[in-house]
């Protein structure tokens, strides 16, 4: 099956940082700020959103590689945003930039996997 994706889509995401978000509730650390794990599971959604509208029916992507680093803090009630852009398309293996910043500074970047599924034989097997 073909899918009508093109390198150069690109998606953004705006988010609040909420007390659930930190490593301090994530128990990734100590601190109230954006818990890493939180940062990568918002780039990873914000990648997933950029190609959902280009998939057929029944297809979804699931994520198959993360390398970003974490170079800043965002406390509670920080306004951060989560970038994408589709770099690469082998087959049903989608790579994507990425990056979470504020207004002010880069919070983290780097790339990230996504491959094609069919959601049916995806959860059969």
């Amino acid at each position: 099956m073909s899918f009508d994706l093109k390198t150069g889509l690109k998606h953004t995401r705006e988010k609040v940082v909420a007390f659930e978000d930190t490593a301090a509730a994530l128990g990734s650390g100590f601190v109230d700020v954006l818990a890493t794990p939180r940062m990568i599971a918002v780039m990873e959604g914000t990648c997933a959103e950029c190609v959902k509208p280009y998939l057929p029916e029944n297809y979804s992507t699931v994520g198959t590689h993360v390398n970003v680093s974490h170079q800043a803090a965002v406390g509670i009630g920080g306004t951060y945003y989560t970038s994408c852009e589709l770099i690469a398309i082998d087959r049903k293996k989608l790579t994507f930039k990425v990056k979470t910043f504020t207004e002010d500074k880069v919070i983290g970047e780097g790339t990230h996997e996504r491959f094609i599924i069919d959601m049916d034989k995806f959860m059969k097997k």
